[in-house]
């Protein structure tokens, strides 16, 4: 009659309904039997069981990208200070207090607290006081010997000291039902961790654009400088009759070219420095970003350290599985809940027909009283809680494992494109230099007399192009630098087994 529901690797609940009572109760005389039948299985504990799944994850010795020591130290807490920015780190700072996403996230633990705390009153009895005056005039006219005696009213007098109710967790559910919900809580300071470093990359991200945009405006605004200087050159020798109308209007076009690209930048400009004023809970209009430029930025050298570790730092991965614990406890109150519940309740007070007599010893009076009782027929309710407690469990279990998974592609991922976007800032570094080096050669040129415009005007667009596209490269690499550190959950120190996070 015991039925195990296991949850396989697979994540597949076999079905738990495999026992039809159509039938059973077609006569009185089988429906006590089938009742009693329940109430010894009930009592002898043979019921619906579960069993707490394995979670087997392939957790690997390195990452496939990484380089350096393996044992190297994880990112310090406030990693941003490794960017050596102090309006960085002003404006990091400010967003942990002032950030509307984490004050909800706080919120939340607040929500997950309460509801520990009313999970633990269940395990403790409920005690009240009372006292009342209760006037009643019984009836006597079904009563023939006294039809004709008038009827009196009655006045009682009452003082309970207490009443007292008690519902024994015998079976440990209300038990299961606390340590759920106190690993929901759990959840949820490591979910405001999430929510947390979240909001300080977004901030560092959107800071690293509105230095980006500022390096592409003062290239492209120096770039039209170049080509409004060109210009000059060119028209001064259409003057004398050694250019074209076609060389001055192609360099003209050139220009307007080269000028159409700063509003876009402008544009990007002030949408992420409005970005920010709302990640840090402010108003636009009173909000204002001093900048710079994204050379004066240090780049900084991040250690990954082993994947091991990724389970501790990763505050999603924390947080999955506590959400795993908190079901496994719910399926265990769930399948407690098949079995009796066992009921204490006691009185105690003064009880008189006469005000003045009320505490006397002779009014005194207590009740003490236990009852059984045991669910024979809902309707299915117990077992369809049980069951999507199981259905639960298995999602979270699932929803666990892939965190794990997806953090470690997270942090291969960011690695893979920090890698690269340095090696390609290396290179692009070097195609700057040239191209500027053969713009000023074309100019030097130009002003002797000895260099068609077209090969001017090549370079010229080639060092506007190869300008844009090292302060782009930057700005990737830094970007990349901020997704390892949030693929590695950030700087945060690791918790004790069993510790809940601040």
């Amino acid at each position: 009659m015991r039925r195990r529901v296991r949850i396989r690797d697979d994540g597949q609940v076999p079905s738990s309904r495999g026992v039809s009572f159509r039938g059973a109760l077609t006569s009185g005389r089988a429906g006590r039997a089938l009742a009693a039948l329940l109430l010894i299985q009930t009592l002898s504990g043979c019921l619906v069981d579960t069993e707490r799944p394995e979670t087997k994850l392939d957790v690997p010795d390195r990452y496939r990208l990484a380089r350096g020591a393996a044992n190297a130290a994880a990112p310090s807490l406030d990693w941003w200070r490794n960017f050596r920015s102090a309006e960085l780190t002003a404006l990091m700072e400010e967003a942990q207090t002032s950030n509307f996403d984490i004050a909800v996230a706080i919120g939340n633990i607040l929500q997950a607290d309460a509801a520990v705390r009313t999970a633990q009153a269940a395990l403790l009895p409920t005690v009240n006081l009372g006292g009342g005056v209760t006037r009643s005039r019984p009836s006597n006219g079904n009563i023939p010997q006294i039809a004709t005696s008038p009827a009196t009213d009655r006045t009682t007098y009452a003082n309970q000291i207490g009443s007292a109710s008690y519902l024994l967790d015998f079976w440990g559910m209300n038990q299961a039902a606390v340590l759920s919900a106190d690993e929901t809580s759990v959840q949820s300071r490591y979910q405001k961790e999430v929510v947390t470093l979240t909001t300080l990359s977004s901030v560092a991200n959107a800071y690293f654009q509105v230095l980006a945009s500022q390096d592409r405006i003062r290239i492209a605004r120096d770039n039209v400088a170049a080509a409004s200087r060109i210009l000059g050159l060119i028209r001064e020798r259409y003057d004398v009759g050694t250019a074209s109308t076609l060389e001055t209007s192609q360099q003209e076009a050139l220009l307007a070219n080269q000028r159409t690209t700063i509003p876009p930048l402008e544009i990007t400009l002030q949408q992420n420095v409005i970005a920010l004023a709302l990640l840090l809970g402010r108003p636009p209009e009173r909000f204002s970003v001093r900048g710079g430029s994204m050379n004066t930025v240090t780049v900084p050298k991040v250690a990954p350290g082993i994947p091991s570790d990724l389970l501790n730092q990763r505050p999603d991965i924390r947080a999955a599985e506590a959400g795993l614990r908190a079901t496994n406890h719910s399926v265990e109150s769930a399948r407690a809940a098949f079995f009796p519940s066992i009921q204490l309740t006691s009185q105690a007070g003064f009880q008189s027909l006469a005000l003045a007599t009320l505490y006397g010893p002779a009014s005194i009076f207590y009740v003490l009283s236990a009852s059984v009782s045991q669910p024979l027929f809902d309707g299915g309710q117990r077992l369809g809680a049980l069951e999507l407690a199981q259905g639960q469990q298995v999602s979270a279990l699932q929803t666990y494992r892939k965190s794990v998974v997806s953090a470690f592609s997270d942090v291969e991922n960011a690695l893979v494109a920090l890698q690269q976007q340095t090696t390609r800032e290396r290179l692009q570094i070097d195609a700057v230099k040239s191209s500027r080096e053969a713009f000023n050669i074309s100019e030097s040129r130009l002003r002797e007399g000895t260099l068609d415009l077209v090969t001017l005007l090549n370079t010229q667009q080639t060092l506007f192009t190869a300008q844009d596209t090292l302060a782009q490269i930057r700005l990737a690499r830094l970007q990349g630098i901020i997704s390892l550190f949030q693929a590695l959950g950030g700087g945060w120190p690791t918790p004790a087994k069993g510790d809940k996070p601040a």
